[in-house]
């Protein structure tokens, strides 16, 4: 059984603007220093569009992972998810919501993961709050990137 969170984020910019730097490539690696996550394959630079995929090589707890993704969805300048299509994951499954509110954009994360290793138990205490500190970071990392380029 999988595990699913959401992540809510406001920003005071344009759901397009955000829509575009949340398919960077290059925005990604940036917001992911801290597990030297770079691509390797597929898509590797640039913006990644439906049907495209990209391999990751990060680590984290201590343990290097790849992981390749695939854009399965994708509606500018609305939504779009990436699936893991090979990868350490039974599941992993990332939606992307924007909704433009008053001035700025909702931006909503939505995640499912099931782990082979995990229980759900240990996928609740561990992984999730993991994952969830993960994307804010990442979150965090793209409204400074956006806010520069104004």
């Amino acid at each position: 059984m999988p595990s699913t969170f959401t992540l809510v984020t406001d920003a005071d910019a344009p759901a397009e603007r955000l829509f575009d730097i949340s398919l960077s490539i290059d925005a990604h690696v940036a917001s992911m220093a801290g597990s030297r996550e770079r691509a390797i394959a597929g898509v590797t630079s640039g913006s990644i569009a439906l049907g495209e995929t990209v391999t990751w090589r990060a680590r984290h707890f201590g343990v290097w992972f790849t992981l390749t993704s695939c854009i399965t969805e994708r509606d500018r300048p609305h939504r779009f998810v990436d699936e893991q299509v090979r990868g350490p994951f039974r599941i992993f499954r990332h939606e992307h919501a924007f909704v433009e509110l008053d001035g700025g954009t909702r931006m909503t994360d939505t995640i499912t993961v099931a782990s082979p290793v995990f229980g759900r138990l240990a996928e609740g205490l561990v992984l999730v709050p993991y994952l969830r500190r993960l994307i804010a970071q990442r979150n965090v990392h793209l409204l400074r990137a956006v806010a520069e380029k104004r």
